[in-house]
């Protein structure tokens, strides 16, 4: 999906962002960070929905020439004064067409690590067991050890989430 509510990973938790200051740099930056080069727009007032948990970001404002989010001026960590009305998210998708009002109905967040982590961070990906590095099994590193992830319900969009985090388009 090229769409979705902004989520982020910070001290073991996901959280939302609130739409104060979200604009289309912020997008055009949380695309870059997903892979993405579709259209970057921001989208505001919980527009793909209301989350759940922390509101762990606010006022973010980018330039747009940031990598990730870590580069952006923004809040403290836990530090806003929203509710999840103000959930912010974003589109990346090259044939949206934001002009003719039509209401996108996401399937998952936008979910995006922003910070580096010192050692291996929970949720790490790799591919185990195959014939070349850009194939095999997956596995995630969570509570200090590497672990496999159970094929229910798994789908290319899973996959493609994966060879994202792994660096491949």
């Amino acid at each position: 999906s090229f769409e979705g509510r902004v989520e982020v990973y910070h001290d073991g938790k996901w959280g939302t962002i609130c739409d104060d200051q979200w604009d289309d740099r912020d997008a055009e930056v949380v695309c870059r960070q997903l892979g993405l080069s579709g259209n970057p727009k921001a989208l505001s007032w919980a527009h793909y929905g209301q989350g759940s948990g922390p509101i762990l970001l606010d006022e973010v404002e980018c330039s747009g020439n940031e990598l990730s989010l870590d580069q952006c001026k923004k809040s403290d960590w836990g530090q806003q004064n929203c509710d999840h009305i103000e959930d912010a998210g974003v589109s990346c998708d090259p044939f949206t067409d934001f002009s003719s009002g039509a209401q996108a109905v996401p399937f998952h967040p936008c979910r995006v690590l922003i910070f580096p982590f010192p050692s291996l961070a929970e949720g790490t990906v790799r591919l185990a067991g195959g014939h070349s590095p850009s194939e095999g099994r997956v596995e995630v590193y969570y509570n200090g050890d590497w672990g496999t992830v159970c094929d229910d319900g798994w789908t290319d969009l899973g996959a493609q989430v994966v060879c994202r985090q792994l660096g491949f388009r």
